[in-house]
């Protein structure tokens, strides 16, 4: 890929004169899927555009290996045969000589999709019929970088995407058109943000009934879209602000109820992951202990009122899960977890682990002060003393 300082070959300069000019700007996979959509289409022989650049965020370390390696987007492109020199990667989108190259082209139009850089007046000024948007929400709601994280910690039942034009406020411009998609209450960030993007865009797209990108791109070319497109209500504005997603925000807090707590898990899968530290006593020792972090990676809301009956601190394990008591007199269910350097494993692969080495787990909100400085945490302690529930093993906290 080329860096924002490569002038485009000729190759970059000469137009097809039957077809519109039309610049991607995309950077994880699943803009990846919409670019996959935009080259299908313009290959059909009634297709009246072409991509003719890509913009994407600059390569960077990723994986295990931490190897420099291209954004999806540019590697999708590489792997299709797209030309090299006609994929950009400036570390900002203002950059002269980006934007000089950018005007080269004469794109009449440019498609954004997660692209991961703010657009400067001087780019949105470029291409004739302006920059459109792909956002994985039903605008004005959650506006900003985390609208699927954001939505999901609300717990929403239902979502969408927006094809809107691109304007200087973020998320701000008029909407073309609108797809509704419902949420499933297990669903995590990562799958449903894949979805948004491949139901609502390249599957959908070819679809006579899909309001969305291709079918629109006929009324965008010849400026019916423009027109036509629903100013938003600014009245009805809700922001998705990714700055505040942090380490730091993805501790659990088991004194909110479950269901705060279930949607925090689905919403920070991914980045940055939703952590629990417990203690682990050791049967024959109550001085005996180990501190735990767990990252906490698949739940659901309980119904065990039974284990009400006990201290409002004691855990249980029952059938497939760790049944943490919440705010509430509510119960979050824990079926998956992940020490750190480990993989991921189920609750009762941690719990028979445990068991193993003769140590059991406590709940125990009140020590959270002792045991850690990041406030919120949670302590997790099966003592010695147990009763069945549910052919399952209940534990008493030791006071």
């Amino acid at each position: 890929a080329s860096s924002s300082s490569i002038t485009p070959s000729s190759s970059t300069t000469t137009i097809a004169s039957k077809k519109k000019s039309l610049v991607f700007l995309g950077s994880p996979q699943v803009s990846a899927t919409v670019l996959d959509a935009l080259f299908n289409a313009s290959a059909a022989p009634s297709s009246s555009f072409e991509v003719t650049a890509i913009v994407t965020q600059p390569p960077s370390r990723r994986d295990r290996g931490r190897k420099v390696m291209p954004s999806p987007v540019a590697q999708y492109a590489l792997d299709r045969g797209f030309p090299s020199d006609l994929i950009f990667t400036p570390e900002r989108a203002g950059e002269e000589t980006f934007l000089s190259n950018l005007r080269a082209l004469q794109p009449e139009l440019c498609i954004t999709a997660a692209y991961g850089n703010i657009l400067p007046t001087k780019f949105l000024n470029i291409p004739p019929l302006g920059t459109v948007n792909i956002h994985p929400s039903l605008l004005p709601l959650y506006r900003g970088a985390a609208p699927v994280q954001r939505a999901l910690q609300d717990g929403v039942k239902e979502t969408g995407v927006s094809l809107a034009f691109t304007v200087r406020a973020l998320d701000a411009g008029p909407v073309i058109a609108r797809e509704r998609v419902e949420v499933d209450d297990q669903i995590k960030a990562p799958d449903l943000l894949a979805l948004l993007f491949s139901e609502g865009v390249p599957i959908m797209l070819f679809d006579d009934r899909s309001k969305l990108l291709i079918c629109k791109l006929p009324s965008i070319f010849d400026g019916s879209a423009k027109v036509n497109a629903d100013p938003q209500d600014d009245s009805k504005v809700t922001l998705a602000p990714k700055a505040r997603i942090s380490p730091e925000e993805s501790w659990l807090s088991f004194d909110e109820e479950a269901l705060i707590l279930h949607n925090k898990v689905r919403a920070f899968a991914g980045w940055p992951g939703t952590r629990a530290k417990v203690l682990v006593i050791d049967d024959e020792s109550s001085n005996n202990h180990n501190i735990l972090e767990l990252k906490i990676i698949t739940t659901r809301v309980g119904s065990n009122d039974k284990i009400r009956d006990n201290d409002v601190h004691d855990i249980a394990f029952i059938k497939d899960a760790l049944v943490f008591p919440c705010g509430g007199r509510t119960d979050l269910e824990v079926l998956e977890v992940q020490l750190p350097g480990k993989k991921v494993t189920s609750a009762a692969a941690f719990w028979n682990g445990l068991r193993g080495y003769g140590k059991n787990v406590i709940s125990d909100s009140s020590s959270v002060s002792v045991l850690q400085s990041i406030e919120p945490t949670s302590l997790f302690h099966p003592g010695k003393a147990a009763e069945n529930v549910q052919d399952s093993k209940t534990t008493r906290v030791l006071s």
